[in-house]
């Protein structure tokens, strides 16, 4: 077990080795969840879900737009 204080800011150093454990770098994003009476912290992935939001589109596509553009897509000669 490792042991680690609460600042008056609210704020705990994640000791190394379990920093190292899961993988947590600088700049990893980590969730926060409480189970019974733990607290559980976990590191976000960080895959295609943590790019969402960043590419503005010009328009709004519908699920038919999409799903024929994919079909088309689909049926070209390579």
């Amino acid at each position: 077990m490792s042991l680690s204080k609460v600042t008056r800011k609210g704020q705990v150093t994640i000791p190394a080795s379990i920093r190292k454990r899961l993988g947590i770098e600088i700049g990893t994003q980590v969730a926060f969840s409480v189970e019974a009476d733990r607290v559980v912290l976990r590191p976000v992935p960080n895959d295609i879900r943590s790019l969402f939001g960043i590419v503005k589109a010009r328009r709004s596509v519908s699920l038919r737009e999409m799903d024929k553009t994919v079909s088309d897509m689909g049926n070209e000669d390579l």
